[in-house]
């Protein structure tokens, strides 16, 4: 008879439960306990309430019914991230999960956009994206199964309620075996070679594991306290390193995307629910007091906000994710501010690749080393991304001026640098952020290349001009056909929303 082996996850907020949801769906029960170890008195960050298109396809994997969890979670939908401030002081645009415009003789669209004039001659480059547009007119409607028309090119996500998400994969996973534990971990008794043997509970109880995943949050109560993995500090680079969260009244027909309002040390983001607004501002401290920082919340959301809530946090990741028997997944492994909706798809990503490496011991170096490599990549990457709508701004506060003459990491320097002199962004080979989203933030915020590709050239800019218009003119009618979100979400509570099959993408089916 096989000997069971003890997986032991530390953690019940999100990550946790998440974590715990993916091991009982995937991993046999004949061959593992899953025990999952949390307590009420500890609580939750619960500010990660927006999410990117690839939650669905998480969902998806666990066989969640949509719109079940739409109803479940108090989601709204999602099509966009809308920056006011950012670049210039009075700058606005959509980060929208889409592709912008069409690709033409295989040409990328924004050559043709900048061609003819760019900004001064057409707007906006988000005019040319239909998740922009439709979540700035506050609609949603699904993407179609047609790669001929506009409307497929697109992905979405949702904002929902991180603690009600918590709790319903939660009940997902002890329906499938995993064992919950209410408790707190006093002691973590270690063998001789420094893996964990087990943890020791407030009442006495040891539980004993092969493998440990900690989701204790930002202290790393195993992987830092335990196991001294180390932590990598980006607050060079991203020095805001507070937040205060409050919720507020739901707003009617709310829009389908998240905003993130800069201010003069950081920036407000405003996450619409079913039941009620997420709001929240994050700050580097030395340039904004606590109590500034309170007053810009309470003015911008009004009298029906709860008492902020503070949070303080260092931006960087662990040297190392998984260090012996112990792997750390979310806030334990790192922490980048969610600036762009990414919290819950680096915890998505650890578990996913985790799964793939099973069986893991604390004997399997190459896996151990290789999940390790995967997660520095995805950290780093993202870091960059978060960095360069920084650092690619006009405003004139000190804050952002620090930013905008900082020395940037090697990797990002390169990537502006070909920008730059190219108009091209290299696709990653691994990595969340592909050239699409990258151009979006680098016209938004007004960085324009010194040259467009030389096989346009021979192009007049007013026939080109003349074209993009007539496409931006056929995107406005699509989405005045789409409903309004509010009657996208009352659809989804009567059981009449038929929705796809998650996207593999952050922008649903290719324009190529």
């Amino acid at each position: 008879m096989t000997t069971k082996r003890n997986i032991v996850i530390l953690g019940g907020g999100t990550a946790g439960w998440m974590s715990a949801a993916a091991l009982a769906k995937f991993i046999p029960a004949t061959h593992y306990n899953i025990t999952l170890i949390a307590s009420g008195d500890i609580g939750t960050v619960g500010v990660g309430e927006a999410t990117i298109p690839h939650i669905r396809q998480f969902n998806e994997l666990l066989g969640i019914d949509e719109n079940t969890f739409i109803k479940e979670v108090g989601a709204t939908y999602k099509l966009a991230i809308r920056f006011k401030g950012w670049g210039k002081a009075d700058s606005d645009y959509c980060h929208g999960f889409g592709y912008s415009g069409e690709v033409i003789n295989d040409v990328e669209f924004h050559h043709y956009y900048l061609r003819a004039g760019g900004a001064a001659t057409l707007g906006h480059y988000d005019n040319y994206n239909i998740a922009a547009l439709a979540a700035r007119a506050h609609r949603f409607s699904y993407p179609l199964n047609n790669v001929n028309d506009a409307r497929a090119h697109f992905g979405y996500a949702f904002h929902i309620d991180a603690s009600l998400y918590a709790n319903y994969l939660r009940k997902y996973s002890v329906a499938r075996g995993v064992t919950f534990i209410d408790g707190q971990v006093t002691d973590v008794l270690t063998h001789p070679n420094g893996d964990i043997a087990s943890l020791e509970l407030s009442d006495g109880q040891q539980l004993s594991g092969d493998l440990f995943i900690d989701c204790s949050g930002f202290r790393g109560r195993l992987i830092e306290q335990a196991l001294a993995s180390g932590y990598e500090n980006w607050q060079h680079w991203l020095p805001c390193d507070s937040a205060q969260a409050a919720a507020s009244n739901a707003i009617d027909n709310p829009p389908s995307y998240t905003l993130s309002a800069a201010h003069q040390a950081g920036w407000r983001w405003q996450i619409p629910l079913q039941h009620r607004t997420g709001n929240g501002i994050v700050y580097a401290s030395e340039w904004l007091s606590d109590e500034q920082a309170s007053e810009q919340l309470i003015a911008a959301i009004g009298d029906s906000a709860d008492a902020p809530r503070q949070l303080r946090f260092v931006t960087g990741k662990r040297k190392k994710s998984w260090v012996n028997n112990c792997v750390a997944i979310g806030l334990a492994s790192g922490f980048l501010e969610p600036l762009e909706s990414t919290s819950l798809y680096l915890v998505q990503a650890a578990i996913e690749k985790l799964i793939e490496y099973f069986p893991a011991t604390a004997q399997s170096h190459g896996a151990r080393d290789a999940f390790n490599q995967y997660i520095d990549t995805e950290y780093e990457r993202v870091r960059d991304f978060l960095i360069f709508h920084y650092y690619q701004n006009q405003r004139d506060e000190p804050f952002w001026r620090a930013m905008s003459t900082m020395q940037l990491p090697d990797s990002l320097q390169a990537r502006i640098a070909q920008f730059k002199e190219s108009g091209h962004f290299n696709a990653y080979r691994q990595g969340l952020f592909m050239p699409v989203s990258w151009t979006s933030l680098a016209l938004g915020q007004a960085l324009r290349p010194d040259t467009v590709s030389q096989r346009i050239n021979h192009i007049e800019p007013g026939a080109i001009a003349e074209r993009l218009s007539r496409y931006a003119l056929q995107l406005d009618n699509l989405v005045t056909t789409m409903p309004s979100h509010q009657q996208a979400i009352d659809s989804t509570e009567k059981g009449a929303a038929h929705y796809p099959a998650a996207s593999h993408s952050l922008y649903g089916a290719s324009n190529k």
